[in-house]
């Protein structure tokens, strides 16, 4: 029997890699105890009979995305690069021929800002003066080390960043300069481009015109006003009502700067969907890069060759920490679900916990939903021990595995 392992990651608790380790670990013990008859070509009165288990660790294009690259095939390359405060860190990507997948939140994330820009006043959240200085510079630093590793497609996985600087600090990764009135060079961040007068691209990476970037994201916010990066985003970095209107008030002169620069395109990408992701990353990587922005479980899926990697299967097991309605609106269980449904392969879902009703489960393409919470009430514990847990509802399923609930064909979704 053959089983492909689809998840993401159990957030704040397990990697996707760990949580499909998990799973095959309990799914082996559970086929190992099955017994009685299952249909023709499912098993003997053994069990499932030779278990077969691909583990394709998954993201929506956030935090994850570096695994699920690595997942499935690509190599893992460091380089040392600013981190979102301007200290220095190392921080990975991934490489495959030409193809680098950089995950933003590993240079630029609010999980690499240091202790010192953290309010432990206020649950451990960033202050306002990480809101206002923090820089997506290392994020550029990655792919200029991508370009030097000979990569020309670049998918910039975008999510979890400290940065609200418009992909600002992008630009000077790369090799622009941004100057004020005097021809001086801004400090990082987002709240310094209130004082931008000029961008000096002569030393602008020449290698980015053969290159082609793909913007993985889901957010379709503008840059700019009560919807855009400053408004929607900049309070879960930090920034106060105060420093949301100096943002804003910055980000629009960036624009009206870049323009100068480059052209009226400029001002077109800041009303693109899309360009507030990632503190207005999304608006650097359209106006100034070209980048083509999809769906951040499409972009995963096609580079992880999941539909292809599904040919033969006789289960698909997907999840991630929290199944819920915002699940359904194109996170990774979903994007797997309707490979699944293509390629006519029966789909189970894991997770820390769920909200979905019965029949939403349902009409997901998803047999069975099986949550921590099942095991264990205690939403700590589940956290605290999701190894373990998944390895028992990983053990329950391994059991199970010729019940026609899991074999009979599947639900179109």
């Amino acid at each position: 029997m053959r089983i492909v392992i689809a998840p993401d990651k159990f957030k704040g608790s397990l990697s996707a890699p760990d949580v499909a380790r998990h799973l095959e670990t309990g799914l082996r013990k559970g086929a190992a105890t099955a017994d009685g008859p299952g249909p023709a070509g499912l098993g003997t009165a053994e069990g499932p009979g030779t278990l077969e288990v691909l583990r394709i660790p998954v993201a929506d294009g956030g935090e994850g995305t570096l695994d699920a690259a690595v997942g499935s095939g690509f190599t893992r390359r460091r380089a040392v690069v600013s981190g979102p405060t301007g200290q220095p860190l190392t921080a990975e990507f991934a490489v495959r021929g030409r193809e680098a997948v950089i995950e933003m939140a590993v240079a630029s994330g609010l999980a690499v800002l240091p202790p010192s820009a953290v309010s432990e006043h206020d649950g451990g959240r960033p202050g306002s003066d990480s809101a206002r200085t923090a820089s997506s510079l290392g994020t550029g630093e990655l792919i200029r080390a991508a370009l030097d590793a000979g990569c020309r497609q670049i998918i910039l996985g975008v999510g979890g960043s400290a940065n609200t600087d418009g992909g600002a600090g992008v630009l000077q990764g790369l090799g622009a300069r941004l100057l004020d009135a005097a021809g001086n060079e801004l400090p990082l961040g987002g709240a310094a481009l209130a004082q931008l007068a000029a961008i000096d691209f002569s030393g602008f990476d020449a290698r980015l015109e053969e290159s082609r970037f793909i913007l993985a994201s889901d957010v379709d916010n503008p840059l700019l006003g009560p919807e855009g990066a400053a408004a929607i985003f900049g309070p879960q970095k930090g920034a106060t009502a105060a420093d949301v209107g100096e943002l804003d008030a910055a980000l629009a002169n960036f624009v009206q700067v870049l323009a100068a620069e480059i052209g009226p395109r400029a001002v077109k990408a800041a009303s693109a969907p899309g360009a507030g992701a990632a503190g207005g990353v999304g608006y650097a990587a359209i106006a100034a890069l070209a980048a083509s922005r999809r769906p951040g479980i499409d972009v995963v899926l096609e580079f992880t060759r999941l539909a292809e990697r599904l040919a033969g299967a006789d289960l698909v097991i997907t999840g991630e920490g929290s199944l819920d309605e915002q699940s359904l609106l194109g996170k990774t269980p979903m994007g797997v679900a309707r490979a699944a449904a293509a390629a006519g392969v029966p789909v189970l879902a894991v997770c820390g916990r769920t909200t979905l009703t019965p029949e939403q489960q349902q009409t997901s393409g998803f047999r069975q939903v099986y949550p921590l919470t099942a095991l264990e009430s205690n939403v700590e514990i589940c956290i605290a021990e999701a190894g373990r847990l998944l390895e028992e509802l990983g053990q329950h399923i391994g059991v199970h595995l010729t019940d026609s609930a899991y074999t009979k064909e599947p639900l179109n979704v």
